[in-house]
């Protein structure tokens, strides 16, 4: 998710973490849904040196999107604006106040060992890059599409694996008559020096007035961050979105909107809802909707995050059944991304909670939650936002944090065991001295 107005606790902040406290079990947040002594589900272990450095003293910013093709490829969408000039950026600042470090590039290719082999994105001619890319994905024929989540974001690009243009979908609504907001002060300490790339971190960003929601559109959309693909129907299913509150149906090629649904497949209504409470009756239409994904038998999981929950639907926009997770979450909410596993069966769900720092292993038959793992922090295998994940063909999953978090990491599936109370809480790998975690 975005930056918004987020306070995390300062619990979060780095800090050097023990053997022992790394391995203590799971927090007892996430209560499980099946009893440990009969649950089983994937379990995963935290790839420590993972991916490699990048070259040019390359730095990741907030990661707004992770997709994996073919090649079990993983393709990474961040902020390039998303650095404090002061402490992060100062070999991008003109003139350049020391050696490290610069943004990366928007999109970044790395293959499965964490070579980064290829990196693109950003404006370029006959398309308008996104004002905050958000939502990364990889269609079976290797086209990347992405998404948008700034106020003006209203269009979905593609593109080829290596970043040549292919299509830009939607139409760009009048820009709004508001004033723009103001931003910060300037930081005089840098008074002569420019951003260069990046910057947001200290409101570098010239704000622009938001567009309005426009669940009804059938030409624009209004913060497009997520994307499914039925490739045999030629059909998109996209989480529309930051402003809209629907799940649009596009045409694969032409990007035509063909349908659009809300909360429990009745017709998206744009008027504020009343804030989420955990004693409130369900909501009956959707927050801002920023996930959505088709598995094989047809079934449509969609992520309606600050209402907590997951709705499940028919690909006709028939919806069948709903998921509350941590339903006690409040802020931003606990369901910000879902993978699906790659057995046959596809068999389970993961879903990325980045208000709770946490990954959820759901049984995808019944919505249960089997295990859960992660805990707030910034060593391996904790989590500061997690924002978005993937799998690629062996079972691995890859996650991407946003805000302060601004990195990728890699789980190693190590198989479906047993789950204990004894699971730990960061899945550390066993120690190289073959002693038990």
């Amino acid at each position: 998710m975005l930056r918004r107005s987020l306070v995390l606790p300062l619990s979060l902040a780095a800090c050097p973490v023990s053997w022992a406290a790394a391995q203590r079990a799971a927090p007892a947040g996430p209560a499980r849904d099946v009893p440990a002594a009969v649950a089983r589900a994937p379990r995963f272990e935290v790839e420590m040196m993972w991916p490699k450095p990048m070259p040019n003293r390359w730095i990741l910013g907030s990661s707004t999107g992770v997709a994996v093709d073919a090649r079990d490829h993983i393709f990474v969408v961040h902020l390039t604006d998303s650095f404090n000039q002061r402490t992060e950026m100062g070999s991008a600042t003109t003139p350049p106040t020391g050696e490290c470090c610069t943004p990366a590039p928007n999109v970044l290719e790395f293959d499965a060992g964490g070579t980064l082999v290829n990196h693109w994105g950003g404006p370029g001619a006959g398309y308008d890059w996104p004002e905050q890319n958000a939502g990364i994905a990889v269609d079976d024929s290797g086209y990347v599409w992405i998404g948008g989540a700034g106020g003006q974001d209203s269009r979905i690009l593609k593109f080829t694996r290596d970043g040549k243009f292919v299509a830009e979908f939607g139409k760009q609504p009048p820009a709004p008559t508001l004033a723009a907001a103001p931003g910060r002060g300037a930081d005089t300490a840098y008074q002569g020096v420019s951003p260069g790339r990046g910057g947001r971190g200290r409101g570098a960003r010239v704000v622009k007035p938001s567009l309005p929601p426009n669940s009804t559109s059938m030409e624009s959309f209004g913060g497009p961050a997520g994307f499914a693909f039925d490739t045999k129907a030629g059909e998109v299913f996209v989480a529309d979105g930051y402003r809209n509150h629907r799940v649009a149906v596009i045409d694969m090629q032409t990007g035509a909107i063909k349908r659009f649904w809300g909360a429990y497949g009745k017709p998206p209504v744009d008027a504020d809802s009343a804030r989420y409470s955990p004693s409130n009756a369900a909501a009956k239409q959707f927050g801002p909707v920023r996930c959505v994904e088709l598995a094989k038998d047809g079934l449509l999981y969609v992520c309606d995050p600050q209402n907590d929950r997951i709705q499940v639907f028919k690909k006709d926009g028939s919806f069948v059944t709903e998921k509350t997770i941590m339903p006690n979450t409040l802020g931003l909410g606990a369901v910000w991304d879902i993978a699906l596993s790659r057995d046959p069966q596809q068999a389970y769900l993961y879903v990325a909670d980045g208000q709770n720092m946490q990954i959820h292993v759901l049984d995808r038959k019944t919505l249960a939650v089997l295990r859960s793992f992660g805990d707030g922090g910034r060593q391996p295998g904790q989590f500061y936002a997690p924002h978005s994940l993937a799998t690629d063909s062996k079972g691995n999953l890859y996650t991407t944090e946003t805000y302060e978090g601004k990195r990728v990491q890699k789980f190693d599936y190590k198989g479906v065991a047993p789950v204990t109370a004894k699971d730990p809480a960061v899945v550390w790998p066993s120690k190289a001295s073959g002693g038990k975690r």
